[in-house]
């Protein structure tokens, strides 16, 4: 786990990558796509290969923290984490660390929460979480 996880912060930084998923020493998925985008599309193509995974993502709310926990993610590294997120990991005893920690993750604009956070905000349950998640994303993606 600890290599793994040395392994995709590694990647994260050096690359300009948003997220970075590592396994047993191989990088399983990589992206610079923001957002929830990239972590539900590594769920979708690799789903139960996902457990036991170490994960270094560019910024991490409340609702990938869920989507961690409903993956079965070991452990996480986050260059900006939400206060939220950091709580959803201890109380679910997921080793993690972070560069900066915010109070709420902001959409593009930087005006509003992240319409993602906004979904996440009442959810405790990760596999409810990743339904309206994706659900959202689907919505999004259609226009």
């Amino acid at each position: 786990m600890w290599e793994d996880l040395k392994l995709a912060k590694k990647r994260l930084h050096e690359k300009g990558l948003t997220l970075v998923i590592v396994k047993d020493s191989i990088v399983l998925f990589e992206s610079k796509a923001h957002g929830v985008f990239a972590f539900i599309e590594a769920l979708d193509k690799f789903g139960d290969k996902m457990r036991g995974t170490s994960v270094a993502d560019k910024v991490v709310g409340k609702a990938i923290a869920l989507l961690c926990i409903y993956a079965g993610v070991l452990a996480v590294y986050a260059s900006t984490i939400s206060a939220k997120a950091k709580q959803v990991f201890e109380n679910h005893n997921i080793y993690f660390e972070w560069g900066r920690l915010v109070e709420k993750i902001l959409d593009a604009s930087g005006e509003d929460v992240c319409p993602f956070e906004k979904t996440a905000m009442e959810i405790d349950d990760p596999k409810e979480a990743y339904g309206k998640l994706k659900a959202l994303l689907e919505n999004l993606k259609s226009g």
